[in-house]
């Protein structure tokens, strides 16, 4: 006997995919390079050279577009499409998970704004009265130009909500993933990852935040201590 597998499961399912791999993987790999301008003394070296070394992957832009704009397109949109489509009901049922998924939805539509500020300002240096000079093309230059950006007071604001925005979008989107992919079954596994994604979560963003402030100030959080 056949079974059909509607239109609607696929294009969920593939997003859940994407949101996971390659974009997933993406964001670490985001953090991890960003996390080179935390050290104490060497932090603008570490993070120019780890930018060139980006750089230097043939075919850049054919990679970029293929693993990380194409698939970040299409989690973006149908995100949208859920969130429209999407019924809140966290008021009459005030449980945590009906507030994740609330929250889950807020936080896909305030990424789908920064991402484009980010993508713009950063990769391609084409936000207006920002930053007008690329971090990709200009590579020894790249600590310096986001340490003037991040001086702007504002910008810091954006990306704190941003960075946060991102973390618990990407820490609870691993939970439902794990769920709706049927890894995680039963109500105790489902506590227990829950409880690892949350811990998950909360290293990210001090790795996130770390990172950010090393660009205003040398090591970071911890630039006083080490």
């Amino acid at each position: 006997m056949a079974i059909r597998v509607s239109k609607t499961f696929i294009l969920r399912k593939l997003h859940q995919l994407t949101g996971i791999v390659p974009l997933g993987a993406f964001l670490l790999e985001h953090f991890y390079t960003n996390s080179k301008a935390a050290h104490p003394t060497l932090g603008a070296q570490h993070f120019n050279d780890a930018v060139a070394d980006l750089q230097a992957i043939p075919f850049i832009l054919l990679v970029e577009t293929t693993f990380i704009f194409i698939p970040l397109l299409y989690h973006a949109l149908y995100g949208l499409v859920i969130t429209v489509e999407s019924r809140p009901n966290n008021l009459n049922y005030p449980y945590p998970r009906n507030w994740f998924y609330t929250i889950q939805r807020i936080t896909g539509v305030i990424l789908f704004f920064f991402i484009i500020f980010h993508v713009l300002n950063f990769r391609f240096g084409l936000m207006p009265g920002l930053n007008t000079v690329s971090v990709a093309h200009h590579p020894d230059q790249a600590y310096q130009i986001v340490a003037h950006e991040f001086s702007i007071g504002w910008v810091m604001v954006v990306y704190t909500i941003g960075i946060a925005s991102t973390i618990w979008h990407f820490a609870n989107g691993i939970w439902l993933f794990l769920v709706d992919w049927g890894i995680a079954i039963g109500a105790t596994a489902q506590r227990l990852t829950g409880y690892a994604c949350i811990a998950f979560g909360a290293v990210l963003l001090f790795v996130g935040i770390n990172a950010m402030v090393a660009f205003v100030r040398p090591g970071g959080l911890l630039g006083g201590i080490l």
